[in-house]
This record gives C-alpha cells, structure tokens and sequence, in this order.
C-alpha cells in the first residue's frame, strides 16, 4: 500500500475510546479522613468533660467506619463512575452529628438520644446500599411516578391521626417509636416532579396563554402537578407543619423553572411564598406565635421571663467567636428541649465558632452542587430534574433550618440534614445521597463509551 493510501487508511480509523478515571481510591481517602475527623471530635468531647479518652471511642470509629467501608463497596462494585465526593460527605456529617448529639447528651444522662441515631444512623447507610446495589438505573424510577405520589400523599395523611407533638402533627408514635412520615414524602415528591414535568416539559415552555410577561401553560397540563402540589402542601398546613410545607413549595418552584427554564416562575413563586407566609401567620396562632418570637426575639427577657429558645440561640453564636469554645465546652443546652433537634446548629456554632459553622455550610453546599453537576451533566430530563430536585432538597432544608435558628427567618422545626436528632430524616437523607450517587455514575458513564445498564 503507498504512503498515500496508508494516510487515508489511518484519517477513517476511528479514534480510540478515553477511559474515564472512576476515581473510587480518591473516595475511599476521604472516607478514611472523614472518619478520622468524626473519632477525632468524639475524643475531644471525652477529654473536655472528663479529662479522658472516651472508652466508647474505639468501638465508635470501628462501627462508622465498617458502615462506611460497605456502602463504599456497594458504590465501587454497582456506580464505579460515581461522583467520590457525595458518600464522603455524608459520612462526615453523619458522624459529627453523632457528636454532637453525644456531647449533649452528658448534659441530660436521663435522655441519651446518641445510641438511638446510631441505629438509625446503620439503617439510613443500609437503605444506602440498597438503593444502590438494586437500583441499577435511574430511569426505573420514572415509571412508578403515579405509585410514588399515591404513596407520598398517604405517608402525609397518617400524622393527622395521631396526637400533635409541640403544637405540630408530624409523628407517627407507637409504643415509644417515633418516625416522621413528611421525610419521606419529600424524595416520592422529587421523584413524582421529575416525572410528570419530563414529560410534559415542552408543553409548559411553549404553550399556553400569555399573561403580561409570563406564559402560563393549559390547565390540562399544569393542573395535575398543581392539584397534587395544593393538596400535599394543604395537608401540611393542617399538620401545622410550616417548615415542610415551604420545602415542597420551594421544590416546586425550583422544578418548574428547571424544566421551563422561564425565571417567571422564580418571581411568581417569591410573591406567593410571601401572601402563603402573610395569611398563615395571621390564620394559625402556632405559627404566628413563631413570627413575632422571630420579630422580637428578646421579648422574654425585656419581660422579666428570661430568654426563649431562639434568643439562646443567638447566645451560643455569639459565645462561640470566631474559633468556637471547644467542643465540650459550651452551654447550649440552655436552649432547651430542641436542642439535639432544631438547634443543634448553634451547639456547631458555639464550640466549633464561625470557622467550623462555615465548614459546615460549605459541605452542604458542596453536596448540593455535586448534584447540580450530576443533573447538568445528563442527557435526558427525568435524571436531570430528579438530580437537580434532590440536590435542592437539601439546599431548601439548610436555609430553612440555619436561617431560622440565626434569625434570619421564622423558625419552623425541621432537622438539620445528617447533624440533628432524628431517625426519619437520617435515613431520608442517605437514600438522598444513594440516588445522587446512582444519577452521578449514569452521568459520567455516558461519557465513557458506555451507556448505564
């Protein structure tokens, strides 16, 4: 063959396919680091209160750290192109509010709420591997979208029949077990969302009835996901549940505009999230009473009646500086009853200071946005409005939850994703992490010369 046809040869050969680094040892070294960090600070409580190592510690990294290692397996063997970063953050989470919550709890040795967050802690990783060992692709998710919602809109009827707790009807309680229902109907929403506006995205970006600058799709169209989202948020307006209600209405909003792509909808949202807030906190007392303690958070203490939760609060923030008091070392139990729940951010704040809070914040945010990359990086829309839902899931939950408890907005008793009391959202959260890991390896994979199975 000339010189001349072997050129022409090699220009038609195709080129050879780039194998994508799948990165399972860089996450493998951040769990360890995660889990060292957590042993770390469990130590640091021990020392502080009693001088002495913990004689919990060793069995404590033994057990976050064998929990870690599986669900890192499951992830390595099921989505070996996953993102490395979702799982690492979530056992550093977990695990510092295993501290935290332990660290409270030599405050209150009649009410030791540590080993039962462990539990749920073991179940949350297990639902983890689960979800990732049996959920091989995403996409099955999409038609079960009816099943999801019947299941969701069931899960928040239940709480009605039982007593309300704290002025809210949230729990389920059953010869002393307790779980939230609300924290699940969150991710069977997400997945009902995705669902419904993927398939009908082109309808409600291009049809429908011009309304001054926005245009707003048929009825026959928007209807369905409008009734669904009216009746799950009316449901929590009579459970008293102000803080999911905002959670299902922000994630509404934010998938509209996802998959629109109409900024309308941001501003349409904004101006009914204020009237929704103005008539609720005239209408129901509970919640108005959260309005005028976020108005007039010293109140109390100008009355003679001492301070209230959301003024120790700003307490503990304000004693920890910059550098925080050390972990073990601070008051905030004096915020009372929530203080494992609602306001374990300000015990972080406190003892970790400034610095630590903003660590914090920043692996929320870096969870948030290695979702955002996840759904971006998606060819087809139901992945991408379930990654992006997800993500915002956990970004509406930490406003929600720093900005009341620093008073930036009304407290409205929800639990910080990973860090506070509670069993419900713990697992909730872990199986979060467990779809954005399956959406992060579909994502990368199609980049690979492989479609996901």
């Amino acid at each position: 063959m000339t010189k001349a046809g072997t050129t022409v040869a090699a220009a038609q050969a195709p080129a050879p396919a780039v194998r994508l680094p799948r990165r399972r040892g860089i996450e493998l070294a951040l769990i360890v680091l995660a889990v060292l960090l957590s042993v770390y600070g469990y130590c640091a409580v021990g020392l502080a209160r009693t001088g002495t190592v913990p004689p919990g510690a060793v069995g404590y990294g033994a057990g976050l750290g064998v929990l870690a290692l599986f669900a890192h397996l499951a992830v390595r063997v099921r989505a070996p192109y996953a993102d490395p970063l979702p799982l690492p953050i979530g056992v550093l989470l977990n695990g510092l509010g295993l501290v935290l919550i332990y660290r409270l709890d030599l405050e209150t040795p009649g009410d030791r709420a540590a080993p039962t967050q462990l539990v749920w802690s073991t179940l949350g990783v297990g639902l983890f591997i689960a979800v990732v060992l049996i959920l091989r692709d995403h996409r099955l998710l999409q038609r079960y979208s009816y099943v999801c919602v019947v299941a969701a809109l069931a899960l928040l009827l239940l709480p009605i029949l039982f007593p309300a707790v704290n002025g809210a009807r949230i729990w389920i309680r059953i010869a002393g077990f307790s779980i939230q229902p609300g924290e699940f109907a969150k991710v069977l929403l997400a997945v009902f969302f995705a669902a419904y506006l993927a398939d009908n995205r082109n309808a409600l970006a291009y049809t429908g009835r011009r309304v001054w600058w926005m245009q707003f799709p048929t009825g026959r169209v928007l209807g369905p996901i409008v009734t669904i989202w009216l009746v799950s948020v009316g449901v929590l307006v009579l459970e008293r549940d102000l803080g999911t209600s905002l959670l299902f209405f922000g994630l509404f909003v934010v998938l509209l505009y996802v998959a629109t792509g109409r900024t309308g909808w941001i501003a349409v949202g904004l101006v009914l999230a204020v009237l929704g807030a103005f008539a609720v906190g005239r209408l129901e007392p509970h919640v108005g009473g959260r309005i005028e303690d976020w108005l007039h958070p010293f109140a109390t203490i100008e009355a003679g009646q001492g301070p209230n939760q959301l003024a120790q609060s700003l307490f503990a923030f304000a004693a920890g500086g910059f550098l925080g008091t050390g972990l073990g070392l601070g008051h905030s139990i004096l915020i009372g009853f929530a203080t494992k729940s609602d306001f374990i951010l300000a015990t972080a704040g406190e003892e970790l200071g400034l610095a630590g809070l903003a660590a914090i914040i920043l692996l929320y945010a870096l969870l948030v946005e290695r979702g955002y990359r996840a759904g971006l990086a998606l060819r087809e829309p139901f992945g991408r409005l379930l990654a992006v839902g997800l993500a915002s899931i956990v970004a509406l939950q930490v406003f929600v939850i720093a900005g009341g408890v620093t008073g930036l907005i009304p407290l409205t008793g929800m639990a910080m994703p990973f860090l506070a009391q509670g069993g419900s959202s713990v697992v909730t959260n872990w199986a979060i992490v467990a779809l954005l890991i399956r959406v992060s390896d579909s994502a990368r994979s199609q980049y690979d010369g492989r479609e996901a199975p």
